[in-house]
């Protein structure tokens, strides 16, 4: 996308994604009034395999870079990570009060702690169905049923209108946390005139789930009790504080323990019981109490159910014991309790693998009631236009053609002005919307302590490597030019050593310097440049393959 400069009228209510209009994840959202600024949601997003050491994706927030005394502040609708996974990397930039419900805070709070902003960023909490006055902005909590708790709707009110901020939903209560949609909250709403719905986009073209967390439960109960004297583990988000609870049950009435193994499951943990959840549920075994226990006596939850290669469930993959670790071996059983993230498959079906190579059961959804989703699906959609009836629809969080598919369901469901905007994209809301421009979006990569543009070289050249392989030639030559001795390859995914290929590649060399003149020989870019040529041409011809290639000379 092609950022322009332009002017935003401080009169206008306007809607920014810079994050979460183009994709799912990285969910960053501005809304602008009176000059001030109101942000909502600060998410992460997953890189895929085209993205090596990449280990989150953030949204680019440099637009705000000269705005910071004008935001009143960060509101965050719940606590999964592509909502708020942001916050400890991008504070620092914003410095603006942070605002959430109990859980979601605690969450937040360990994540600023893990930053060392613990006490430097202002963190407040509010409680669901409150009113939070952010002026020009007056923010209301609307509580909405999700796969984690305390997961909350936005109306956010200006003297221009009501928008209403769905955040991610489900309209069927939660059986377990006993969560639900504010059916009559959002009816209000859509009687006092709703002037926007930006709302989830992420299952339109999802069928509607008959069951519920309460018959997963109950299927997971049957399950685990089909395997008695084996051992079980169990995949599942470590944020669903539901799925957790369950599992728990299924633990209890199979006479067997439960043990965490994973950093982020005993993170939910303490966030759970520190806010009121698992009051009933006694404390959890680590792993190495569930190592004194029998085997068959532990049901085991773990972090890794989209194939993450540090995680709970890429450890029990080994294929030999580890010390001091639980080991997994022929006739034990893994739960996949999860769904499938868009762009996870091949990372699952690797793990799914290297568990079926040493004899390990694989139960996935295909094979029995072990998970539903968090998220409407398809139809179910319908409602939350038929309780707020907005004037605009806004999809977000979806790929192109959810969104798409969202915008031309929302006309056909009564709204008179429906757009799939593109991250950067500024969007006047009023009675005749319109899109006045661009501003800066993007994304960054946190490569390990750094944060980078996704298209720095040093990502660039990592990907080229893994996709072509790498090329080193070491090669010495006198002032004149002439080659002394034999040149070095060192090649990654290429060329086999001493085999005929070489031969034929350092004679090409050979003459693509000797055709250079005398005063190009004499000067180490030429032969660099010539050097690389030759080597890219061989290659490309040869192999197909177009890769890194460092050229290393030395003049004696």
């Amino acid at each position: 996308m092609e950022n322009t400069e332009i002017i935003i009228p401080k009169d206008k209510f306007v809607f920014v994604p810079l994050g979460g209009a183009t994709g799912i994840g990285m969910n960053f959202f501005l809304y602008g009034y009176k000059g001030k600024w109101l942000i909502v949601d600060c998410g992460v997003g997953f890189p895929g395999d085209g993205l090596p050491g990449v280990d989150v994706l953030l949204p680019d927030a440099s637009f705000l870079d000269d705005k910071k005394a004008d935001i009143v502040g960060l509101v965050l609708t719940h606590g999964h990570e592509d909502h708020i996974g942001a916050v400890g990397y991008l504070w620092r930039q914003l410095q603006c009060p942070i605002y959430a419900t109990p859980f979601t805070a605690e969450l937040v709070e360990s994540k600023l702690d893990e930053n060392g902003l613990l006490g430097r960023a202002e963190l407040n909490v509010v409680e669901q169905g409150s009113f939070l006055d952010l002026s020009p902005f007056e923010i209301e909590f609307i509580s909405m049923s999700h796969s984690i708790p305390e997961a909350n709707a936005l109306a956010i009110r200006t003297k221009e209108g009501v928008v209403v901020h769905t955040g991610d939903w489900k309209p069927e209560a939660d059986p377990i946390l006993k969560q639900e949609m504010d059916r009559e909250a959002l009816k209000e709403l859509g009687k006092e005139g709703v002037l926007a719905l930006v709302c989830d986009s992420t299952n339109v073209f999802g069928s509607k789930e008959d069951a519920t967390e309460l018959d997963v439960q109950k299927s997971l109960i049957e399950l685990v009790g089909s395997y008695n004297g084996r051992q079980v583990a169990i995949g599942c988000f470590a944020s669903n504080v539901s799925r957790i609870e369950s599992i728990y049950r299924a633990a209890v009435a199979n006479n067997r323990e439960v043990c965490l193994m994973g950093r982020s499951l005993w993170r939910i943990d303490a966030a759970a019981r520190a806010t009121g959840y698992f009051k009933d549920i006694p404390s959890f075994l680590s792993e190495q109490e569930a190592l004194e226990r029998e085997i068959g006596s532990v049901l085991y939850i773990c972090t890794g159910s989209q194939g993450e290669p540090y995680s709970a469930l890429s450890s029990l993959s080994a294929l030999t014991p580890q010390k001091n670790s639980v080991f997994f071996g022929p006739d034990d059983v893994v739960i996949f309790s999860s769904r499938i993230i868009p762009g996870n498959e091949k990372a699952i079906e690797l793990l799914q693998k290297r568990f079926k190579a040493k004899g390990v059961e694989i139960i996935t959804n295909r094979d029995a009631l072990v998970h539903v989703s968090g998220h409407y699906a398809g139809s179910e959609l319908r409602e939350i236009y038929r309780l707020t009836k907005p004037k605009i629809a806004l999809p977000v969080h979806g790929e192109a053609q959810e969104l798409n598919e969202h915008a031309d369901l929302a006309k056909e469901w009564g709204a008179p002005f429906a757009f799939a905007l593109e991250d950067g994209e500024v969007l006047t809301l009023d009675e005749t919307p319109q899109i006045l421009g661009e501003v800066p979006a993007g994304i960054l990569a946190v490569d390990g302590k750094k944060i980078l543009p996704l298209g720095a070289e040093v990502i660039r050249k990592r990907r080229k490597m893994i996709e072509d392989g790498t090329f080193v030639i070491t090669a010495v030559l006198n002032n004149a030019g002439d080659i002394l001795g034999d040149m070095r390859f060192s090649t990654f995914g290429l060329l086999e050593a001493g085999g005929e290929d070489e031969l034929i590649l350092k004679d090409k060399i050979k003459e693509r310097i000797a055709s250079l003149n005398e005063t190009a020989r004499q000067q180490d870019v030429s032969v660099e440049n010539e050097i690389r040529s030759a080597i890219r041409q061989f290659l490309k011809e040869f192999y197909g393959k177009k890769p890194l290639v460092e050229v290393h000379l030395m003049r004696i």
